[in-house]
């Protein structure tokens, strides 16, 4: 696990451009001051000063100083010119990775030195040159990255973290929530244990774990702003002894394996948090549900016309709502069948959603779903009032987007009763079990008179004489937890890696 440490690893993404053949007849994209170092760092290497590659090029020792310097771009022709002089060509000139570790230090000091955020300190430049000693150029840049991690706490707000939670949700939506770089690599681990069929048990998970390289270890004292912690340095992993959890611990495990498989690193933003999140849910849903497996056992479901959520559940013993999510992996990808998905709370506040089939769902102005009411008429409120809590209950609901079926169940966990709801167009409920219900409701919703406004008759009677004091969801007011990892104590998790480094 990775917190705010200055990596070691420069990152090349200032490099990664892509360079045009010198016969192109438009001169190559150019990043002048990566462009500048490597000309600088090649000219050196053969041995050459600034007269002798302006000897050789035909232009000004200051002018090549300039294009060294990144403050001027040149032109195709000197490019080439250059390439041919230095003994390389345009795409070597231009480089896809720094020369050296100083000069990709070189480089992002002098971007931070050009940025807005440098400019507005109103802070003298430091001058670049093969003179400035190396640590200097290493705290200077390690000190912009903790200005711009800071920088980013602050602006982590609840609207940020809506906005890009409303920015996955699209772009799952877009890949009809399957991403076949997740399946492949959890085929390749279920592959290395030669796990072919059946639920994950934990004794496979445990050699999952070996495989990798990890030893697993339960303790009782896990920080309590985690679900797990890693040990990347000594390769373990620190699993709670709490047998009440709520969570599945083979899922909370593989989540955590997720990462490593994945190679994630830390977290940027908000957005790549949430992306890290979805990815190895995915991933560890992709292990316990074999995409092979499950789509044979759908498929074969369909067929019958006898789709239902909890035969996933049944069949690979997970949870509903894992067996609901793994459902809307699959199901537009390999059944054609476009669906949506909610987990809602019984105050009525959506946690999760996801569709494709073109549902209405309540959003904000920055398109976030999750925070919002989710309409009373709906099979994800409906399903609270229900008596029989064994059985899933189903409901076809009329909207201004065309009628719904959902199927919906509901749990308890330490944060009170969720429903989780799956739902198809009216077209595509021939596939599903329940399809048969008499349950009907009706939702006019976003129109505030379906739901958001009291009857006119309970209004005359009781507005104006009534106070409710309101529970407060704080969390909605308060900035985003800092750090790369929202809600996790940094200091407690060093405290008990270091506690536990000597076990």
């Amino acid at each position: 696990m990775h917190f705010f440490a200055y990596s070691q690893e420069m990152h090349s993404s200032s490099w990664n451009r892509q360079a045009t053949s010198p016969s192109a007849p438009a001169a190559p994209e150019v990043d002048v001051i990566s462009m500048g170092r490597r000309v600088r760092h090649l000219r050196k290497a053969a041995g050459l000063t600034l007269d002798d590659l302006s000897a050789a090029v035909g232009t000004a020792p200051s002018q090549l100083s300039l294009i060294e310097n990144g403050k001027r771009e040149p032109k195709l022709g000197l490019l080439q010119q250059l390439a041919a002089a230095l003994g390389v060509s345009i795409n070597e000139l231009l480089g896809a990775e720094p020369p050296n570790r100083r000069a990709a230090l070189e480089i992002e000091l002098e971007r931070y030195q050009r940025s807005a955020i440098y400019e507005s300190l109103k802070l003298p430049k430091i001058r670049i040159s093969s003179r400035l000693p190396m640590d200097v150029l290493e705290s200077m840049v390690g000190l912009q990255h903790e200005l711009e991690r800071r920088l980013n706490e602050q602006v982590a707000t609840p609207e940020e973290a809506r906005r890009a939670n409303g920015e996955l949700r699209a772009m799952m939506r877009e890949r009809n929530n399957y991403f076949p770089e997740y399946e492949a690599e959890a085929q390749k681990v279920l592959a290395s244990v030669g796990h072919t069929s059946g639920p994950l048990s934990h004794h496979v998970i445990a050699d999952i774990a070996g495989h990798l390289g990890f030893s697993l270890h339960h303790v009782g004292d896990l920080p309590h702003s985690t679900r797990s912690v890693t040990d990347l340095k000594n390769h373990r992993i620190y699993l709670t002894q709490n047998v009440r959890s709520e969570h599945d611990p083979r899922s909370v495990l593989l989540q955590a394996l997720g990462h490593y498989v994945l190679g994630h690193q830390t977290p940027h933003n908000y957005g790549d948090f949430l992306m890290q999140r979805v990815a190895t849910n995915y991933f560890a849903a992709a292990l316990m549900l074999p995409e092979q497996a499950t789509v044979e056992f759908l498929q074969r479901a369909k067929q019958a016309k006898e789709i239902a959520v909890e035969d996933i559940r049944d069949a690979f013993a997970v949870s509903y709502e894992t067996a609901a999510h793994r459902f809307t992996n699959l199901a537009t990808q390999h059944l054609d069948i476009r669906t949506h998905f909610q987990k809602t709370h019984q105050s009525g506040i959506i946690y999760k959603a996801y569709e494709n089939d073109g549902v209405t769902f309540p959003q904000d102005h920055t398109g976030a779903i999750e925070g919002q009411f989710s309409c009373r008429n709906w099979t994800s409120r409906v399903v609270f009032d229900v008596a029989d809590k064994f059985s899933a209950y189903n409901q076809y609901t009329d909207t201004p987007a065309g009628t719904y079926w959902c199927t919906a169940r509901t749990e308890r966990s330490a944060n009170g009763e969720f429903s989780l709801s799956v739902g198809v167009p009216y077209a595509q409920v021939k596939w599903f079990r329940g399809r048969d219900t008499t349950e009907r409701s009706k939702s006019t919703c976003p129109d505030e008179n379906c739901c958001k406004r009291p009857p006119a008759a309970l209004a005359s009677e009781w507005a104006g004489n009534a106070w409710p004091s309101a529970r407060a969801h704080s969390h909605l007011l308060a900035a985003m937890p800092p750090g790369a990892f929202p809600g996790v104590d940094e200091t407690e998790v060093y405290s008990f890696l270091q506690a536990h480094s000597g076990s």
